[in-house]
């Protein structure tokens, strides 16, 4: 592949230029998270943005005014799906109702791909509405593994799946997290979602270094970055979403992209959303820092 090329939105509009380090093909550039705040100013004013991220569950419906916004919006931009309920690493039986509708979604979208968490959500039907952290162990990668393969299946194509921060470990685990997401991935065949502020959240939480995981991760199996911000209270830091990047995140990303390469990176907003302008600079740190480490960008 060339190591110049023209990335930028299905219309060429705001297409961006790479030069010096290989861009891969799926590279989609820099985008944000789309929430039900910025929907008007995303139509009025069409920002330079490369692409969005939207919450699978929150359009798993038939009609109605965001659905109608939705498709506005993706007339003029890429998209991808990200879903916080497929629960796969859970002991429940895969919920096919769940994934006829995220399906159907698929086909009405045509995202540029799909993502989730490789995690659990709840047990015997019920959903804690929190992203629950595996042990790694042997066991619980056999039944993971066994669960992404009936999930792609059903789907007709390959998913992404997102490390998620921890709070607690298990006394089982047999392997680091990050062996583990290795070994889910080159046996299901699934690919990775790397969350750079999840690792810094995890690392501070556990007591590792988040350098190890960046560099035990499979490069060939990363296909996006997000990046967030989280509450720190000394002892302990919490994935919020509802702050700014901080700084020692913004660092770990630089060594992510010297590591990865050009992988297509993304602002995750979950609370405290302010003005659409104040995540588009947070993108646009992004870039800057993109362009810093590997290369120019016109």
């Amino acid at each position: 592949m060339a190591n110049k090329q023209a990335v930028g939105n299905m219309k060429g509009e705001h297409s961006l230029s790479f030069s010096k380090t290989s861009v891969p093909e799926h590279f989609l550039g820099f985008g944000l998270g789309l929430r039900t705040e910025h929907f008007q100013d995303v139509i009025d004013n069409k920002p330079a943005i490369d692409w969005f991220e939207v919450v699978s569950e929150n359009f798993m419906v038939d009609g109605g005014k965001p659905k109608h916004y939705l498709h506005s919006i993706r007339e003029h931009y890429p998209m991808v799906m990200h879903g916080v309920s497929l629960s796969i690493g859970s002991t429940d039986p895969i919920n096919f109702d769940y994934l006829r509708k995220l399906k159907v979604l698929t086909n009405e979208l045509q995202p540029e791909w799909i993502s989730d968490h490789l995690c659990w959500t709840g047990a015997h039907e019920k959903n804690s509405h929190d992203l629950l952290p595996l042990p790694y162990n042997d066991e619980a990668l056999t039944h993971v593994c066994q669960r992404i393969e009936q999930v792609q299946e059903f789907l007709g194509r390959p998913i992404l799946l997102e490390n998620v921060s921890s709070y607690l470990t298990y006394k089982n685990s047999e392997m680091t997290e990050w062996q583990f997401f290795n070994e889910v991935a080159r046996r299901s065949g699934c690919e990775i979602l790397l969350d750079i502020n999840n690792i810094y959240v995890s690392a501070r939480n556990h007591d590792f270094k988040p350098e190890d995981y960046l560099n035990g991760i499979a490069k060939e199996k990363v296909k996006q970055f997000h990046l967030a911000g989280h509450s720190d209270y000394g002892d302990y830091v919490i994935d919020t979403h509802d702050h700014p990047v901080a700084d020692p995140v913004w660092q770990l990303y630089q060594k992510a992209l010297q590591r990865f390469g050009w992988i297509s990176t993304m602002i995750e907003r979950d609370d405290n959303i302010p003005p659409l302008a104040e995540l588009l600079a947070e993108v646009d740190t992004a870039r800057a820092i993109a362009k810093k480490t590997l290369g120019s960008i016109t």
